[in-house]
């Protein structure tokens, strides 16, 4: 547990004015309401769209025209409620299993529940394949909650909200004994006791008469999206604030049992302490700002990309009023400023490339400042001849390993050119046909070892 003398120093740390370049690039726009990004383990985006439908956008920035996934009939849609949250299964390429988070149209419950795709059509999911996991009533219509994710345990966390309305009045957070304000953690490949689902055996509350067992962690108010960091799996939760503080967690997983504070605190403050625990017993963010900042925060990711690398491990969150900021390594928060859009969500693709949406239907990349030059690899292995280059290519293994393929990539992460079974050590390939600009080579070898290196085109 966090010392609160500690976390109190929290409230002195400023925004800081500069530390790394962050932009923001328009990857596709045409979306209706888009809440959440995925990837399905392929170069494909999976986009959520509030009112029902998940949308496969491609890398080469096309949308399919039949929906992945149509539920628009099934759930309540508009304000906090809709279709919100999409998570894979860890073994989708071999089960086809992905699950949705939404709330339904008979009195706007949380419902968690499985879908399969197609069997001859990865682009398209079987509607007719739905296996309820998990409900929670709603008494409010705000503060459902809605992001779930998969840890490297390989069990389903489940965000949900303290069941809404304002300063948490029932105090659900608190009260080990409901579902909301909670991080559920399942184990969604075994069944037990009637559910379509068991608890893992190392969940904290296993045995206490006074707690539900599917509780990994509580007192939460909205924790809107969370995402573990795929390198060291430290999970990330942004925590939405009542009227003064948003707040940005970071614990790492194997930690068990946690109370984020609420309602007892917003953020570091004090709320409603009444009946609450000694604030030593308290987990508190890591980081936090205030209303003369932002108004509600989303979470994002930790950038581990291929492009950038003045971003590289930075937690990436934006806030409703346009902001985007970061929080580093050792709990910096930096300020990037307005970046104009409402923003509800980020997502990662295949090469842990950083996207964001703006409710208003359009969904950007995360763009850094500084791109990988050549000697952040390990050149002695592979040379580009010449580099720049405009119309071919000489891509030379020096130490007469065999390259298998080669793939080219632009800034923004789409393959423009690609070359397989090449299986030689030095291969010229044309590149006439891309335009001038600055490109990313990966040179995979035949034992699957790969490189990636900077192209300039004349």
């Amino acid at each position: 547990m966090k010392n609160l003398t500690r976390t109190l120093l929290l409230l002195f740390i400023t925004f800081n004015s500069f530390a790394q370049e962050v932009d923001i690039e328009l990857f596709k726009n045409g979306f209706s309401s888009p809440v959440d990004i995925q990837n399905a383990g392929d170069d494909r985006l999976f986009i959520v769209e509030q009112a029902g439908r998940i949308k496969i956008l491609n890398a080469d920035a096309t949308i399919n025209v039949t929906p992945f996934l149509d539920i628009s009939s099934i759930i309540s849609s508009g304000g906090e409620r809709g279709l919100l949250g999409l998570a894979f299964h860890p073994d989708y390429t071999n089960n086809g299993y992905f699950f949705v988070y939404y709330t339904d149209n008979s009195g706007g419950d949380t419902q968690v529940a499985r879908y399969t795709v197609d069997g001859s059509n990865s682009n398209i999911a079987d509607p007719a394949s739905a296996l309820l996991i998990i409900d929670a009533d709603q008494p409010y219509s705000n503060h459902n909650g809605g992001c779930i994710q998969f840890g490297s345990d390989g069990y389903l966390y489940i965000g949900l909200g303290d069941g809404g309305n304002a300063g948490d009045p029932e105090n659900r957070s608190q009260n080990l004994q409901t579902l909301l304000g909670k991080m559920l953690r399942l184990d969604i490949d075994n069944i037990d006791g009637g559910n379509n689902y068991s608890i893992p055996a190392d969940n904290p509350f296993i045995g206490n008469p006074e707690a539900l067992d599917e509780i990994w962690a509580y007192g939460l108010r909205n924790p809107w999206r969370f995402s573990f960091d795929s390198d060291t799996d430290e999970l990330w939760i942004a925590d939405v604030g009542q009227n003064q503080i948003e707040e940005i967690n970071r614990v790492t997983n194997e930690v068990a049992g946690l109370n984020y504070g609420w309602r007892c605190y917003e953020g570091s403050q004090t709320y409603n302490t009444s009946g609450c625990p000694d604030p030593s017993e308290l987990t508190f963010p890591v980081a936090e700002y205030n209303h003369s900042v932002g108004i509600s925060i989303t979470g994002g990711y930790v950038y581990h990309g291929s492009i950038y690398s003045d971003i590289q491990n930075l937690y990436f969150f934006a806030d409703l009023n346009g902001l985007i900021g970061t929080v580093d390594s050792v709990n910096n928060l930096v300020n990037h400023g307005d970046f104009g859009g409402t923003w509800v969500s980020f997502g990662e693709d295949i090469n842990g490339e950083v996207y964001i949406a703006d409710i208003s239907g359009s969904i950007y990349k995360i763009i850094g400042g500084e791109i990988f030059d050549t000697n952040d690899f390990e050149t002695s292995e592979v040379a580009l001849i010449p580099n720049p280059a405009s119309d071919s290519l000489n891509i030379k293994s020096s130490n007469n390993t065999i390259i298998k393929s080669v793939i080219i990539f632009d800034l923004k992460g789409s393959t423009v050119l690609a070359k397989d079974n090449i299986n030689i050590s030095e291969k010229i390939i044309s590149i006439n046909s891309l335009q001038a600009g600055v490109y990313m080579v990966k040179v995979t070898s035949e034992n699957g070892s790969s490189i990636i290196k900077k192209l300039i085109v004349n």
